[in-house]
């Protein structure tokens, strides 16, 4: 039985480099078009079963040419994957343009990815799994499922809040660990996100929902940590950034491997232990997004467990 839980999109990334981002009606020329697997919750399954977690998958491809891919990459990539259905719709998705300084430009299409349903999260069992990852590119209704679900399991539940939109206080009030960006928490909250100061500020106030812990990703500044009891800011590492696609699924794998590992260790976690087991979870995560960045791709730039741990050790 997998130890992680991922209910999420898996998309084909239709993506082009080019100089720089167009402006509205222009045309400009960028290099060849690449097709590569994609997707939030695919990413993330793939980012943490190549730290080595055992991770299985939920979601739906179309019935295109695309899905066999999709699906096939997973198993490759050993995401278990009985739970990936099949639908009579296009594939989800998206359309990448990459410029030169590694910052991209995302359309989401979303086909198959729309139809993921809350039955669909029935027909898999949680039993002896410890954790759950989901994001938005699914319906909502089918995010506040599997959180129930995994609740109801014991499962830790993080939610990545990618791509932002407002969300209910039903399903916010299911989530353990809360991973948005600064745009994110923004909206989320409502309140201006702008440095860490700001960011430590907006993530106290989505504690009060019922979330215990907030992990705000603030890109080539790290990442902070925030609960009731402890604010850390993380550094993240330097590097030549290539490509940023994916960065972000890259620390919510790495994460949630850590946090698996911690809980091999000890499962009844609490008090200090819990605050250095996340924290150095964090760490991780921001040593395997900052190497995601030097690849191009989404799921080809995403680290090894022995890339990762070469990398911290430098």
């Amino acid at each position: 039985m997998a130890d992680v839980v991922v209910v999420g999109s898996l998309n084909a990334d239709l993506v082009v480099k080019s100089p720089r981002f167009p402006a509205p009606g222009e045309t400009i020329s960028g290099d060849d078009l690449q097709i590569i697997p994609g997707g939030k919750g695919a990413n993330q399954a793939v980012a943490a079963a190549r730290q080595g977690a055992h991770v299985s998958m939920i979601g739906r491809v179309g019935s295109d040419g695309f899905g066999p891919f999709l699906v096939d990459n997973l198993k490759s990539n050993n995401v278990e994957t009985s739970h990936v259905f099949k639908t009579d719709s296009a594939t989800g998705t998206a359309i990448i343009v990459v410029d030169a300084n590694g910052q991209n430009s995302i359309v989401l299409s979303p086909g198959a990815n729309g139809k993921v349903s809350p039955a669909d999260v029935d027909s898999a069992s949680f039993l002896n799994s410890k954790l759950l990852l989901l994001q938005l590119e699914i319906p909502t209704p089918t995010v506040l499922r599997a959180a129930q679900k995994a609740r109801e399991a014991g499962l830790q539940v993080i939610l990545n809040p990618a791509p932002a939109k407002p969300l209910p206080q039903e399903l916010l009030a299911n989530v353990d660990i809360l991973v948005p960006n600064e745009s994110e928490l923004s909206l989320l909250t409502g309140l201006p996100v702008t440095d860490a100061s700001s960011a430590e500020t907006a993530a106290k106030e989505i504690l009060k929902q019922g979330v215990k812990t907030v992990i705000v990703t603030l890109g080539s500044k790290g990442a902070l940590l925030v609960t009731d009891s402890q604010v850390t800011h993380v550094n993240t590492y330097k590097v030549n950034v290539v490509d940023t696609t994916a960065a972000g699924d890259a620390f919510i794998g790495g994460f949630a491997s850590k946090i698996i590992e911690s809980r091999r260790r000890s499962p009844t976690q609490e008090g200090a232990s819990y605050a250095m087991d996340i924290e150095n979870a964090v760490r991780y995560g921001c040593a395997c997004g900052a190497l995601a960045t030097t690849k191009f791709g989404a799921q080809p730039s995403l680290p090894t467990k022995a890339e990762v741990e070469r990398f911290m050790s430098l």
